[in-house]
């Protein structure tokens, strides 16, 4: 994969997939902005990548503010000059059935996992076509493309981002910037952590590698599509999912 002088924003860069995406764009020679709404966790990553050998800075922003997000990232290309790799990862859930669903969970969710891409591709993204080059990767789920029970706010969410990009995609197209979606399936994180052990097992049996992928499958996915290796693949939707969602 070739990378040549390149500067990428990543969400949800603090832990799991965004830590991983981070971490690999890093070693392969990208500039990394660090972005979470916890500073501790995303100045932690910053400074590992630092301490690397790579080169990295943190920033506290809560994704789902749209004027913070704007001025942030106004400030981030005063500072750094163009961002030329965007990956939307930043991500919560908020589980429950439909029925018991409250409006704040479904709002927050909504705004977390999906607004916080338009909110950061409307700011970074038109640069980018201004510059002629440009690599936008919006971390979905296989939720957004199967569904999945007590999940209605975040597989609408996740399936909202691949309807998203492939506008984004066209919109974007003949300014030589690119946009597309890695949808990855169950993964070891913070968040299946959680999950009991019999629940696990349960998942596991479902998917036909039988068993949880890990953060560096994701991360090597993203890397690949924000390389110059990449140029002519856009509105695509990858699953990294060990063959969940066929």
């Amino acid at each position: 994969m070739t990378f040549t002088h390149r500067t990428a924003l990543v969400t949800g860069a603090g832990r799991g997939i965004g830590k991983a995406i981070a971490e690999n764009l890093a070693a392969k020679g990208v500039r990394l902005i660090c972005v979470s709404k916890n500073p501790a966790s995303c100045g932690a990553v910053a400074d590992a990548i630092n301490a690397a050998g790579g080169s990295a800075v943190a920033r506290a922003i809560d994704v789902a503010d749209g004027p913070a997000v704007e001025a942030a990232s106004a400030e981030l290309i005063k500072e750094f000059g163009p961002i030329d790799i965007l990956v939307n990862n930043a991500g919560i859930t908020r589980d429950g059935l439909l029925a018991r669903m409250s409006e704040e969970d479904w709002n927050a969710v909504i705004q977390t996992n999906l607004s916080s891409a338009f909110h950061w591709t409307k700011a970074i993204g038109w640069p980018m076509c201004r510059s002629r080059w440009g690599r936008i990767v919006n971390i979905s789920s296989v939720s957004g493309i199967i569904g999945n029970p007590g999940q209605a706010n975040y597989a609408a969410a996740k399936a909202g981002l691949i309807g998203f990009t492939k506008t984004v995609a066209k919109e974007f197209a003949r300014r030589k910037v690119t946009a597309n979606v890695v949808a990855p399936g169950f993964i070891q994180t913070d968040m299946t952590a959680d999950l009991s052990e019999e629940v696990q097992k349960g998942i596991a049996d479902f998917i036909p590698m039988r068993r949880f992928g890990h953060a560096e499958d994701i991360a090597h996915a993203t890397a690949f599509l924000c390389s110059e290796e990449a140029a002519y693949i856009t509105g695509q939707v990858f699953s990294v999912d060990g063959g969940m969602a066929m």
